[in-house]
């Protein structure tokens, strides 16, 4: 399991939102968060059938 690819991809959403909410855009950075966590989610789920 790649977890430092997973960590870079949540690491880089996080950020994304952080930049967001400076801006005072919750509703994106909400959903940069969501769908972060669901494609990281599909990544991890993904190698593990290739496992």
């Amino acid at each position: 399991m790649d977890y430092k690819k997973l960590y870079f991809h949540l690491f880089n959403a996080a950020t994304d939102a952080i930049e967001a909410i400076e801006k005072q855009n919750y509703g994106q950075a909400s959903a940069i968060l969501i769908a972060a966590q669901q494609e990281t989610e599909e990544m991890y789920m993904d190698e593990d059938d290739e496992d």
